[in-house]
Formats: C-alpha cells, structure tokens, sequence
C-alpha cells in the first residue's frame, strides 16, 4: 500500500480567514475615502480620518493585507497539491501568518498618524519594513523548502509564478526601503530623482510581481481545477513566464514620464510597456482557453464566473495600461482619474475576482465541506462585485477623460479655458457613481465573510479531520498540458 501524509491546512485556513477579513475593512476604507472626494465634510475635521491619511490604509489593507493573505494561503495550499507532500517547516510556516498580520495591523495603526516614508505601496516606516522582510523570507523559506521536497520532480506552472513573486518582492521590497532610521522617522538613502527612479522601479514592479505574477500562479492552478479542463497549453504558459518575468522589470519609468526623469530612459519604460502586451493577453488567452468545452459551467458555478471575468478584465487593463504608457496618450491621461479608473479595473477586475474565486474554489477543500454554505450568497456576491466594478470604472473612465480634455483646452491667446475648479465641479456627479460602485463592491465582500463564516463552522468547532494524499513510491511525469500527475479527490 502507498504511504500517506496530512496536508498542513490549518495555516491555510487561518489567511483564507485573515483574507476576508482584511477585504472588507480595506474595501470599507476605500468607500469613505471615495465618500470623501465626493462630500469632503466627511473627515469630520479630524486629522487622521482625512482623505490623505485614510488613502494609504486603504491601498496597503487591499494589496498587502487582504491580497498578501490570500497570496500566501494559496501559495501554502497550492505547493502542497502540486507537490504531494506536506508543507515544510509548520511552525515557520505559522510564524509567516502571525508576523504578516502584525505587520500589517501595525502599519494601518501608525499611517493614519503621519508615520510613514510617503512612498506609494511603501508607507510603513523602517521597523515595519523590517518585520516585513523578516516574514518575507520566512515565507521564501518555507515555499522553496516544500518544493524541494515535493514527490514529483516536475514543477507545476504555478510555483514558477508563486516562486518569482517571492523572490522579485523581496528584492524589490529591501532595495526601496533601504533607508538611515532616526526615532520612529527614517530618511530612504537615495535622493531627488534616484529616489523617484527607485520607487518607481519598486512600485510598478509591486504591481508586476505581487499583484501580476503572484495571481497568475493563483490562476494557473485553480482555472484548471474549476473547469475540470487541463490546461489549454502548458507550454505557452513557461513561454509567458519567461517573457513577462524578463520584460516587467524595465517598464517602471513609464509612472514618471514628463517629468525631471531622463527622456531615454521614459522612452525605454514606454518601449518595454508595450512589449508587454504579448506576455499578459498570452496568459488571459491561456486562461480563457481553458475553458473550452466547460463553458456551461459559467451557468451554474459562481466560482467559474468570478474566474473567467477576471481574465476579461485581466486582458482589458493591461492592454489599457501599455496605451497609457504611449506618451501622447500619457499626455492626456496623467494625474486624471483615468489613472484611477485603470488601477481599478485591474485591482478591482483582475486581482479581487480571480482571489473571490480561487477562495470560493479552495474553501470547502481547506475545510472539508462539500460545497460552500450558501449557492446563493455566491451568485449574489458575483452580480453585486460585477455592477459595483462596472459602476466604478466607468464613472472614473468619464471623470479622466474630462479632466484631461478641460486641463489641456485652451482659448486663442493661449489661456486655459477652465479652470481646476471648474473641472472639480465638472465630474462630482462620477463621485458620487463610484461611491455607489465602491458600496456594491463592499456588499459583496461581507456577503462573501458571511458565507465563509457558516462554511467554516466545522472549522470552529475542530471537527475538521486531516486531509491524506496517498504518496506512490512512482508518479508519473505529467504530458505537456497536464497537471503534474493526478491530484487527490479531496484536494
């Protein structure tokens, strides 16, 4: 008889639960920051409430809170299948959980006060970013040591993608924040425009690695496994790899065109951003793909839709993105809230529905339920996301392109025609649409805690058995598009 081993589901378990917790205050904060905009008597004249302390928690408790938990419980999850093997090192492994929730509920305490380096997707201060890197390793640690010891010698798609988001971030992450402490305040050792060509290497790539290839890997295992399909080809996914992993690093400079930044090198960030087309609606197409011959599924598994919408928009944003990069397109769209309306059909669109649906794919394996609590609820959750993201993009489409046309009109000697108040008053009403948006979008995500909760009530009450995988002493290598060798049933 083959042996058998327990998966480590526990640590899984406890960041699908941080995931949904963190999604809805971080999409809460996001609603009245959005509220704000719109009535900005709302700050209520309190300082740490007003929009520019509350924006910084709400992009670090969406990224880095609510995406960082479910990045990392997937990850957890997802080399253990792959792998047929246990996760290495547990109590490392649940060090990783308890130092990124200390480290994130220390940063969203202490940016709302002013301490915080100013830098976008890198406010917390030194002693944050340290804890930050220490838990970063750990988790570098505890996933490479897994697949060394996995039980198949190939190496499934989705750890490549997981492996280069840990390790890029991690880099990206010490690289940025290098910085001289003085008290609680510290002062980045780069300056004027280094310091601006620094971020900007990091906070694109932020959104390259962690919210780029890190949900790819999320997608590359559970698309196959929701559409009971094997991958359209798995081939074409290690030619996407390679390419996107060689190109998004030089596409940074493309945040700073116009400014004091080198012409050349705006140039260069404009050229790799439209390289990058090939690599991203390869791995969208990919995906879709996958769904040939399951598309009736999209009748009755909430979890397909949220999936399949996701690679839409996953196509749609970054195509979107390397137009904006063009400069003369840059020229109209920059400091617009179509900026803002890209960020969030990708964030939105892209990194929340496929999370929402590898969470509603993995959950009632994680928790050895057959299904999810209520069929229902996830339909509901499905069509709530969907009208608030349409709501939010398209409001804040029609605000940017009537700032841009309003900033940049003219009159025959050379005056602007509006001026900023007046384009202020011009797109309030699309305020107002993208808090209605933002408020569906936060609907959506308590109905999906609420589902979780019940889902998980075996969990609570420890009546939860270990899940077994059968340990073959030969397992086959997998054919070209093929996961690596059968999984188990209940996995």
């Amino acid at each position: 008889m083959p042996r058998t081993e327990s998966y480590n589901d526990h640590v899984v378990r406890l960041f699908l639960l941080a995931a949904a917790v963190w999604g809805v205050i971080g999409m809460a904060i996001g609603v009245l920051a959005a509220a704000q905009l719109a009535w900005p008597a709302l700050n209520f004249d309190v300082s740490w409430l007003t929009f520019s302390r509350i924006r910084a928690n709400h992009t670090f408790g969406v990224i880095f809170a609510f995406g960082g938990s479910a990045l990392m419980g997937t990850c957890y999850y997802v080399a253990q299948r792959t792998g047929h093997t246990r996760l290495a090192f547990g109590r490392l492994a649940m060090f990783t959980f308890w130092g990124w929730q200390a480290a994130v509920l220390l940063a969203m305490a202490t940016m709302p006060f002013g301490i915080t380096q100013q830098k976008e997707y890198a406010e917390p201060e030194w002693f944050i970013d340290l804890l930050i890197a220490v838990v970063w390793v750990s988790f570098g640690v505890v996933f490479f040591a897994t697949l060394a010891r996995r039980r198949i010698r190939h190496i499934y798609v989705a750890n490549w993608y997981y492996g280069a988001f840990i390790i890029a971030v991690g880099l990206l992450h010490i690289v940025n924040n290098l910085a001289v402490p003085v008290s609680l305040k510290s002062y980045p050792i780069y300056s004027g425009v280094v310091d601006a060509m620094v971020q900007w290497w990091y906070g694109h790539n932020a959104v390259a690695f962690f919210l780029t290839a890190g949900f790819l890997g999320m997608m590359y295992y559970f698309v196959p496994r929701q559409a009971q399909q094997p991958l359209w080809s798995y081939r074409f996914s290690i030619v996407n790899f390679w390419a996107l992993i060689s190109v998004y690093m030089w596409a940074g400079s493309h945040h700073l065109l116009y400014s004091a930044l080198p012409d050349w090198v705006q140039s260069v960030g404009m050229a790799f951003s439209l390289v990058l087309l090939m690599p991203s609606l390869g791995s969208a197409a990919n995906g879709l793909l996958t769904f040939n011959g399951s598309w009736d599924k999209l009748k009755t598994d909430p979890a397909a839709k949220f999936m399949v919408l996701a690679l839409v928009f996953y196509a749609a944003s970054t195509f979107e993105g390397s137009m904006l990069a063009i400069k003369s397109a840059n020229s109209l769209s920059h400091y617009t809230d179509w900026t803002v309306a890209h960020v969030h059909s990708g964030s939105i669109g892209w990194v929340a529905m496929i999370t929402i649906g590898s969470l509603y794919a993995m959950a009632p394996r994680a928790l050895d339920r057959p299904a999810m609590h209520s069929h229902r609820a996830m339909e509901l959750h499905f069509w709530m996301h969907t009208a608030g993201l349409l709501l939010y993009v398209v409001a804040m489409w029609a605000a940017g392109v009537t700032e841009g046309l309003m900033w940049r009109a003219t009159n025959p000697d050379g005056s602007l025609t509006y001026s900023f108040l007046a384009s202020l008053i011009a797109v309030k009403p699309y305020y107002a649409i993208r808090l209605l948006g933002g408020l569906l979008v936060l609907g959506g995500m308590v109905v999906m805690a609420w589902n979780l909760w019940h889902t998980a009530a075996a969990a609570r009450a420890k009546l939860i058995k270990p899940i077994l995988v059968p340990i073959p002493e030969v397992i086959p290598e997998p054919a070209e598009n093929q996961f690596p060798a059968p999984l188990p049933a209940r996995g």
